[in-house]
């Protein structure tokens, strides 16, 4: 499980995905949330600008971010 301190308000999904080292590029998260390959709180993220909040939990390749 990966804890990731939120500075802000929110975090974009692929900004998050990439700030985590869970893809190397912006494009490469693009792709894997368009592809369905992203959770956020349970159920298939599509949204590349989804606004990640405190209390989120997002799965990707069988990894959990916990945004505090």
């Amino acid at each position: 499980m990966i804890e990731f301190e939120l500075a802000g308000e929110f975090i974009p999904l692929i900004q998050l995905l990439k700030a985590t080292n869970l893809v190397q590029t912006g494009g490469e998260a693009q792709i894997v949330v368009t592809d369905g390959l992203v959770k956020c709180n349970g159920e298939v993220e599509y949204r590349k600008r989804l606004k990640v909040k405190r209390g989120d939990i997002i799965e990707f390749d069988r990894k959990k971010i916990v945004v505090k």
